[in-house]
Parts: structure tokens; sequence; C-alpha cells
């Protein structure tokens, strides 16, 4: 964690807040709701699913058979109006997975230069083979 005096206060901010520039370090604030709302949206999906797959139809005829009420199988919450639901979630956690590839990308790229998606080395220039043969080597008899 860095610690950082203004004005009397001290804050603690940690790597994560800041950039380098060239010119010193930029102290930048980024929500973490901001950062982080790709991973907690997978994370929704999942718990969602986990629930509505997993616990509920396990739990449900439980519940059922405790209150004694003719036990049903469970309809899941999510399959209902056709699956909109999971094709919606899929969407958005694909595209966004897609979107973050390519800033990820972008991002290595910045330095390099590129050539039809290619990373290129930065000497391009073509060499000329030699011949390493040792000079009391008679060059016909290395093959």
């Amino acid at each position: 964690m860095a610690d950082i005096f203004i004005e009397g206060q001290q804050q603690n901010y940690s790597n994560n807040n800041f950039e380098m520039d060239g010119q010193g370090p930029k102290i930048t604030r980024e929500d973490w709701m901001q950062k982080k709302w790709r991973p907690m949206m997978a994370w929704v999906y999942m718990a969602t699913c986990v629930c509505d797959f997993i616990l509920f139809p396990v739990l449900w005829p439980a519940l059922l058979a405790t209150i004694h009420s003719p036990v049903t199988p469970w309809q899941p919450l999510t399959l209902s109006g056709a699956g909109l639901f999971h094709v919606a979630m899929g969407a958005v956690l694909g595209l966004t997975a897609y979107g973050r590839t390519q800033e990820k990308i972008a991002g290595a790229n910045m330095s390099t230069p590129m050539s039809a998606g290619f990373n290129m080395p930065n000497n391009t220039t073509a060499s000329t083979p030699t011949n390493n043969a040792p000079s009391n080597v008679n060059k016909d008899q290395v093959l």
C-alpha cells in the first residue's frame, strides 16, 4: 500500500490506483463497480443457475413433503419465457468478454506495430545467410 499525505491527512492507495505515464505516477480514481462489474455479472449468473437448476429442484420437493402437500416437480424460473434470461445473460457475458479481450489486445499492442493482425518484430530487415564454418576447414567438406 502506498501512503500519501494530503494536507495532514494520510490516504492509502493500492497499486491499482496508480498509472505510470513516463512523467511519474498518476493517481486514478476508478470505482470498484466500474472495474468489477464483469466478474460480478458472471458470479450472479452462476449463482442464479446453481439455485434454479441444483438447489431449488432438491429443496422444492422437500418443502412440499414437509407441509404435506402433493409433490410436484420444480419448474425452473429462468426457463419460463423460452429461456430469454439465459439468452440475454449469454449475450451480456459474451459481448463483454469479447470487448475486454479487445481492450487487452489493444493495450498490449499499443507499443508494437501491427500488420494483418499479427505482431511484427521490431527488426524487420532481411538478413543474408552466412557460412559460419571455421576458417581452417575446407568449405566443400562442410555439409
